[in-house]
């Protein structure tokens, strides 16, 4: 395993973290948010250790935080923590307090003025949406940090597996680190998977985020979602594969949610006009693979006997990657060329082929187009290693499979 991990999501989260609550107090308000079960109360948790009696950890949806007066009192405690010497105020799930932004808002408006030595973190498991007034008045107070799925890194040094039964766990089951134990029983780690993350995190984190009109059409999207990865689905196609009739705009906006809340990225047609951009139709990216094997009823598929399916779910964790490891990922398509993926971030920017199996010259004709037309993006091709010859005889860079979900495009 090298020695710097590039992309280890809840790890290089926990450090960046650490090294803030290091900054003279009264800081920045650290807004912690991501994804159900990636171990945000895990962190914290981890932090009530290292900071001893320093530190106060509330839970917000904890039943005695609906009693009258309780978050009045925890303030006080925190308050008489950070008297001698600087403490720490931990609150995890904040969303689940009614009028949590603005009562939060007047909370560090009096640490600010009273100039406590207390640093604040809250989490939520979806993106916490400060309201417009306390977003104004607290411009430049708060910080936010996202933990997000984990990477085949992360399982690596969290569960000490070589890199190839990362990237191989990655790819089959996703990256919670809650069902590690229960891979070997695939009834109870899907139930796993839908009880602990995906029912609660579409019937309660997004009914937190806003208030949604439809509820059961918001679940139907998504289970369109996982059941077509990487496909491109227009508004309209996927209106005619919902059982609930529903807007365009609805869906749309429901589509928005998902990706606020982590669970799945609606990719748009690389393009240089905004407006073409946006009408485009998307290409459907869940943002763990769990959310495929786990939450349909297909289960995982073989790579010899189910080739196109194990194909798709490569695809996938490799578009997922991107996404989570902060990349802006469209893809492009002009009929009947193709490129799965057109990328720019910390990586470079890049437009990526993603193949499984053989494949000949003429299928990365797409590839070969597009970088004649946008000579700023490095083609790349992502395939199995055995087949990183047929790239380079066409001129093109390539990489395995597995090293992208290790550590991304690299040097190619």
């Amino acid at each position: 395993m090298p020695e710097k991990l590039l992309t280890a999501m809840y790890y290089g989260t926990g450090a960046e973290l650490r090294r803030r609550l290091l900054e003279p107090a009264p800081g920045r308000l650290q807004l912690l948010t991501g994804p159900r079960q990636v171990g945000k109360t895990t962190l914290l948790l981890e932090l009530v250790r290292e900071w001893g009696e320093r530190a106060l950890y509330l839970a917000a949806d904890a039943l005695e935080a609906a009693l009258p007066g309780w978050w009045e009192l925890q303030w006080q405690h925190a308050a008489r923590l950070a008297g001698r010497r600087p403490a720490l105020l931990l609150i995890d799930e904040i969303q689940y307090l009614p009028d949590w932004s603005r009562r939060l808002k007047a909370e560090m408006d009096r640490v600010y003025r009273e100039r406590l030595r207390l640093h604040v973190v809250a989490t939520g498991s979806a993106a916490l949406k400060l309201g417009v007034g306390s977003r104004e008045t607290m411009a430049g107070r708060f910080e936010r940090l996202t933990l997000t799925h984990w990477s085949a890194q992360d399982l690596a040094q969290g569960f000490g597996i070589s890199e190839e039964a990362a990237v191989e766990v990655v790819v089959r089951f996703g990256g919670f680190p809650g069902g590690m134990a229960l891979h070997s029983d695939l009834p109870r780690w899907r139930a796993y998977i839908r009880d602990s993350i995906i029912d609660p995190a579409v019937g309660r984190d997004l009914l937190a985020l806003e208030a949604i009109r439809k509820p059961s059409l918001l679940r139907q999207v998504f289970a369109v979602c996982i059941g077509h990865p990487t496909e491109i689905v227009s508004l309209q196609k996927m209106s005619g594969l919902l059982a609930e009739r529903g807007t365009l705009t609805t869906i749309s906006h429901y589509l928005e949610l998902l990706r606020e809340a982590y669970l799945v990225a609606a990719l748009r047609k690389f393009s240089k006009g905004e407006l073409r951009r946006r009408s485009s139709p998307a290409k459907l990216v869940p943002l763990n693979n769990a959310f495929i094997t786990g939450g349909t009823h297909e289960g995982i598929p073989s790579p010899k006997r189910a080739p196109e399916r194990w194909g798709r779910l490569v695809e996938n964790a490799c578009l997922a990657h991107m996404v989570n490891s902060g990349q802006t990922v469209h893809y492009w398509r002009e009929e009947p060329l193709e490129v799965d993926a057109v990328t720019e971030g910390a990586w470079g920017k890049w437009a990526i082929e993603i193949k499984t199996g053989s494949f000949t010259a003429g299928e990365l004709a797409g590839l070969l187009e597009f970088s004649k037309r946008f000579r700023s993006y490095r083609p790349l091709v992502v395939c199995d290693e055995r087949d990183a010859g047929m790239a380079r005889r066409a001129g093109i860079e390539s990489v395995s499979w597995q090293q992208f979900l290790w550590s991304g495009p690299g040097e190619a």
